[in-house]
C-alpha cells in the first residue's frame, strides 16, 4: 500500500514516544510506501479533486535524521491506498475544515481513517455522554447556576474546558467551593462558553488509564498516567508518570461496549480515558501511547494497528 499520512511537521516529531511515527515505522517495516502531508498542505479548487503537496520518505533507523525524503510532488488523495488522520490536537477551525477536505477526498475515492465524519461527530469530551453508563456524574453547560448546583449535590467537582488537551485548563475545587466563581468566569468565560463539570474521583492518584481500542478491539495492557507530587492532573504533557498494565475487567468492559459501536462510525483507532471505574474522554484526533506500552509489556501496539488498516483495506 502507499499511505499517506496527514499529519504534524516530520521536523517536529520525538521518535522516541510519538505514535504516528511508530505506525510509519511498522508500515515500512511490511513493505508499505509512506508519505506525508500538512493539513495546510490540502488544497481543492473548483471543478477539481482534493490535493496534496506530499513528501514522499523513507525512514532511516537514525534517531535524529530519522527519514529521509526521497520525493515531492503534488497528489491527488484518492491516489493513495490509504489516508491516516493524524493532526494533533486542537479541533480548531482548520482542523475542522480539513475534516471537509477528507470527506470530499473520500467522495473522490479516498480511504481515510479516522473517518473525517465521524472525527467531527465525536467531540472528545462530549463523546463520553452517549456512553452515561460508564460515566461519572457529568454536566455540559454554560450556566454558573447549573454548575454551583452540580457542586453542591457531589461536593469535590473537576471542571475543564471542551477544547482543552493535555490537561490544559482543568480544575478541581472542592467541598469548600474555593474559589469556584473565579473558576467558572475564566473556564465559560461568562457564560460565553460551554465547559464540563465532573464529579471529582479519587482513583486518578492511581493513574488517569489511556485504553487504546483499534478496529473495535481493545489492547490488552493501558498505560496509568500518574499524577506526580501535589498535581491532579495525569497526562503525561502535565508532568504525569507513565505506568504499562494490563487492562481490567472494567477497562474491557467498557472498551468492549464502546469500541464496536464507534468502529462501525468509521473510527479505526480510539483512545478512552478511565479514572477508577469511570470513562471521562473519548480520544478519536491522534491517540497516543502506542510506543510507551510496546516499550514496558513487549506487546506490538503498532503491528496491531497495522493489522486492522490492512484488514480494513481488504473489505
Amino acid at each position: 500500500m502507499n499511505i499517506l499520512f496527514v499529519a504534524d511537521p516530520l521536523e517536529a516529531f520525538k521518535t522516541y514516544k510519538d505514535t504516528t511515527f511508530s505506525m510509519m515505522r511498522e508500515a515500512q517495516r511490511r513493505g508499505h510506501r509512506v508519505s506525508a502531508c500538512e493539513p495546510r498542505h490540502l488544497a481543492w479548487e473548483s471543478g477539481g479533486q482534493v490535493r496534496a503537496a506530499v513528501r514522499d520518505i523513507e525512514l532511516t533507523g537514525d534517531g535524529h535524521a530519522w527519514f529521509r525524503e526521497t520525493g515531492a510532488r503534488d497528489a491527488a488523495l484518492h491516489e493513495f491506498d490509504a489516508v491516516i488522520m493524524r493532526k494533533d490536537p486542537p479541533f480548531d477551525s482548520e482542523y475542522f475544515y480539513a475534516t471537509h477536505l477528507l470527506e470530499q477526498a473520500e467522495r473522490e475515492g479516498a480511504r481515510v481513517f479516522n473517518k473525517p465524519a465521524a472525527l467531527r461527530d465525536h467531540p472528545e469530551k462530549l463523546a463520553v455522554m452517549e456512553f452515561s453508563q460508564f460515566t461519572a456524574p457529568t454536566l455540559v453547560t454554560r450556566s454558573e447556576e447549573e454548575v454551583r448546583r452540580f457542586h453542591q449535590r457531589h461536593g469535590e467537582i473537576i471542571l475543564k474546558p471542551l477544547d482543552g488537551m493535555g490537561g490544559m485548563g482543568i480544575f478541581r475545587v472542592g467541598p469548600d467551593g474555593l474559589n469556584l466563581g473565579s473558576i467558572i468566569e475564566t473556564l465559560n468565560r461568562h457564560g460565553a462558553t460551554t465547559i464540563m463539570v465532573q464529579r471529582f474521583v479519587p482513583e486518578i492518584a492511581q493513574g488517569d488509564k489511556r485504553v487504546l481500542v483499534i478496529g473495535g478491539q481493545p489492547v490488552p495492557f493501558c498505560l496509568a498516567r500518574i499524577p506526580q507530587g501535589s498535581e491532579i492532573r495525569g497526562n503525561l504533557a502535565a508532568g504525569g508518570k507513565g505506568v504499562a498494565q494490563p487492562i481490567s475487567a472494567r477497562d474491557r468492559e467498557i472498551a468492549e461496549a464502546i469500541g464496536p459501536a464507534l468502529a462501525q462510525r468509521g473510527l479505526l483507532l480510539i483512545g478512552l480515558d478511565v479514572i477508577g471505574d469511570w470513562l471521562t474522554e473519548i480520544n478519536v484526533t491522534s491517540p497516543t501511547c502506542f510506543q510507551e506500552i510496546t516499550q514496558q509489556t513487549g506487546f506490538d501496539v503498532p503491528a496491531m494497528f497495522i493489522d486492522a488498516l490492512e484488514a480494513a483495506m481488504a473489505r
